[in-house]
């Protein structure tokens, strides 16, 4: 007498690894929107407890600011601007700019770190969206920005800067400078999926990021840098972007210099968003 055996909801492949049937891939396909964003929003949760039980992972969103702005103000305050406070208001949005978008790279090492643990392996056997362990991390991250845009402003404050746009144009300025770094790290946690290590994603990054944060009008005056040097730094992004901040901070308007920094995070997130999510779905 021959036995007949129910199918089983899960196979395994190689090395054990589980395989998720056909069936449950579409229905998990079929999350609804409003799905989809709360489960983003539980996986931005997660991202923050991960943060609260391993504070050690905000040492560069706290120590960066404070030793940046000392360090730089005191040192090219008085050969650029004269004094120290003449400097602040040159210093300051450059420090905001280069701390947050340098923050940015933390979303694409932890996700390579996450995905090498097996933690997104875990993942695929919940009901969940798939695309909601990318979008959570993503999401929470900018819970650093705020935290590295916070410090600055303070460390500012104390040592003597007053934006003369008052407390709106600062809350401008942050968000600005938010939006934009949360547009930059869809293309470091492109890297962080595609990439075969952690330290490969920072590799990658300083060498995106450094030539963009130095090779700007962050911390000196284009008109001093050699003649070559300053079409490059007339059409960086990241010179775009501070002079915005600059101009929100000091004069508290919004010029048209603020709209090429916001333009080309549009772009970015156009571009490598679709691309991310592409990756990600291949491994998930």
């Amino acid at each position: 007498m021959s036995t007949t055996t129910a199918p089983t909801s899960r196979t395994h492949g190689l090395a054990g690894s589980t395989i998720v049937p056909a069936h449950e891939r579409t229905l998990r396909n079929r999350v609804s929107l409003s799905e989809s964003i709360r489960h983003s929003l539980t996986m931005a949760y997660r991202g923050l407890l991960k943060i609260r039980r391993t504070p050690e992972q905000l040492f560069d969103v706290t120590l960066q600011p404070i030793i940046f702005t000392v360090m730089f103000t005191y040192i090219f305050g008085g050969a650029i601007s004269g004094d120290v406070s003449n400097y602040l208001p040159v210093i300051i949005p450059g420090i905001l700019v280069q701390t947050v978008i340098t923050t940015s790279v933390v979303t694409g090492t932890q996700l390579r770190e996450d995905m090498d643990k097996g933690v997104f392996d875990r993942f695929r056997s919940l009901p969940i969206a798939r695309i909601a362990p990318l979008s959570g991390a993503l999401l929470a991250d900018t819970v650093r920005y705020a935290i590295a845009t916070t410090l600055t402003f303070v460390m500012g404050f104390i040592m003597g800067y007053r934006p003369h746009g008052g407390i709106w144009s600062v809350i401008g300025a942050a968000l600005l400078v938010i939006v934009c770094a949360w547009a930059i790290s869809w293309i470091f946690a492109f890297f962080g999926v595609i990439a075969r290590s952690a330290s490969s994603v920072q590799g990658i990054s300083m060498i995106i990021l450094f030539p963009l944060t130095f090779l700007s009008n962050a911390f000196v005056p284009v008109d001093t840098m050699p003649t070559w040097l300053q079409a490059f730094v007339n059409i960086n992004p990241v010179s775009h972007l501070v002079t915005a901040v600059r101009d929100v901070l000091n004069t508290g308007a919004f010029t048209t210099e603020a709209v090429w920094p916001l333009l080309g995070s549009a772009v970015i997130v156009a571009i490598f968003a679709p691309l991310t999510v592409r990756a990600y779905m291949r491994r998930a």
